[in-house]
């Protein structure tokens, strides 16, 4: 039923921010868990961020712990990730994702909603 599509991707300088925001075109994200997930060329899609229903929790992949920040606002029907500091090996296709109301996991094959994934290169 919901369809997701990210935008913000685009090419920047180590160190650079960027956010990106996932809006979903049809349906409502208001009761679904979302995350944020990223796959660089050759490798498997690895987990990023993800936030409960209401913003209340968060949770953060090792990696982009302390330079990304997950957020939704359901009255816009929007998720966002704000990513500062980055490094080259933030490269990568940055997908939405999500699933019914529950608890955050970091598992990809545990949602049910894809984004068509919006393109983060950074260059050193």
């Amino acid at each position: 039923q919901v369809q997701l599509v990210e935008s913000g991707g685009g090419m920047v300088q180590a160190g650079d921010s960027l956010r990106l925001s996932c809006a979903a075109s049809r349906g409502t994200l208001r009761s679904y868990v979302m995350g944020w997930f990223r796959q660089a060329a050759g490798t498997e899609r690895e987990f990023v961020a993800g936030i409960s229903w209401s913003g209340a929790t968060t949770y953060y992949a090792d990696s982009v712990k302390g330079r990304f920040t997950i957020s939704r606002d359901n009255a816009k029907n929007t998720v966002y990730l704000q990513m500062t500091s980055l490094k080259s090996e933030d490269t990568a296709v940055y997908y939405c994702a999500g699933r019914r109301i529950g608890i955050i996991r970091t598992t990809a094959a545990t949602y049910d909603y894809w984004g068509q994934g919006t393109q983060v290169t950074v260059s050193s």
